[in-house]
């Protein structure tokens, strides 16, 4: 992998152990030689990410719709800053350029992001990595429900392995270059006669 879209927060959250984690995640992967995109936001657990890959030689390329270029305050020492028209085409844009998808601590545009990816993927629309940083515990909640929709028939358990998840950004960049995607079921390809 060597382009990886990373979700989070605009907000810092409540425990400084969030945006700690945001900078060492976007250290780890500057160090690692592998690109990020980003939001585009200086603030915030994105605002972290980007500092941690920037000051440690990363390239950093921000993607934000014009709408919140003020309001999200758009960083200004990237590599790049791509600007969309809407939210779908940022979301879209930060797709079309990754190889992964990492998802730290958010709220619901965050989970939007990931659900949305997580669906694609599902659908067969791509066949990338999506890892889910679980900071402090932050998405013990989200893992139970995962197990939750399986046990009530809601989601097949091959897709289990589509949701990436790791306390720390080592562990689960590991399980992210060794993922595989799961086989689109029958009923989703072309039927044969």
């Amino acid at each position: 992998m060597k382009r990886i879209a990373v979700f989070c927060g605009s907000g810092e959250g409540t425990e400084s152990i969030y945006k700690e984690h945001a900078y060492t995640v976007g250290k780890t992967l500057a160090e690692q030689g592998i690109e990020v995109i980003y939001g585009g936001a200086k603030i915030g657990l994105m605002g972290a990410v980007a500092d941690g890959a920037l000051q440690h030689g990363g390239i950093v390329r921000g993607v934000i719709p014009t709408f919140l270029r003020t309001k999200e305050v758009a960083h200004t020492t990237l590599t790049e800053l791509i600007v969309t028209e809407t939210m779908h085409e940022r979301k879209l844009k930060m797709h079309e350029l990754s190889e992964g998808i990492i998802t730290l601590p958010g709220g619901w545009g965050t989970m939007e992001e990931l659900f949305e990816m997580l669906t694609w993927g599902q659908l067969g629309l791509h066949p990338k990595p999506i890892g889910l940083l679980n900071t402090n515990g932050y998405y013990d909640s989200l893992i139970a429900l995962n197990e939750t929709m399986i046990q009530k028939g809601f989601l097949k358990s091959t897709y289990s392995s589509m949701l990436i998840t790791s306390a720390s950004i080592d562990g689960l960049l590991s399980q992210m270059r060794a993922y595989i995607a799961p086989v689109r079921p029958v009923w989703m390809t072309e039927q044969t006669t």
